[in-house]
């Protein structure tokens, strides 16, 4: 039991704020790249992430896992995010570093649930059962890709907001 609650709920509960935190992420990331902020939606796409990480650290696991380290890495960009948007008022270098760590927040997340669905879905662990097989990689590939393709449109048109 994990805060009261079976191993199976709190485990939906994870994946629920975390496929909220990416839908939101993703409309944050096209808000950027026309140059808006939505605050309330960055609000909800930071607290999400925050907490899909959070709730990560909760799962019973022995030693440090792949995920622990991401959701490590997850927590230090969250923080520089969070710091740049809050502390730093999107002020100067501050803008470009809000859009940088909110992308690779963003991928992060994103990277696990691909990760996740290998592992959980039996249509794509048959294709990449260690992880390992092409399917998997190209998955990863083409989400990377992605990504920077995002990232850099976002960066472009973000910094010359208001």
């Amino acid at each position: 039991m994990i805060l009261g609650m079976s191993i199976e709920s709190f485990t939906l509960l994870h994946v629920v704020i975390s496929l909220i935190g990416i839908a939101a992420g993703f409309v944050v990331i096209f808000g950027m790249m026309s140059a808006k902020r939505l605050p309330a939606l960055t609000v909800l796409f930071l607290v999400t992430t925050v907490l899909t990480n959070l709730t990560g650290f909760l799962f019973p696991f022995k030693g440090i896992t792949p995920g622990i380290v991401i959701g490590i890495l997850s927590i230090f960009v969250l923080g520089l995010a969070i710091f740049a948007l809050y502390g730093g008022h999107l002020a100067g270098k501050w803008r470009g570093t809000y859009v940088i760590a909110s992308i690779v927040a963003l991928y992060f997340n994103f990277f696990i649930l691909i990760v996740q669905s290998f592992q959980k879905n039996p249509a794509l662990q048959s294709l990449a059962p260690t992880q390992s097989e092409l399917p998997f990689k190209v998955a990863q590939l083409v989400t990377l890709v992605l990504f920077v393709i995002l990232g850099t449109l976002a960066f472009k048109k973000f910094r010359f907001a208001d």
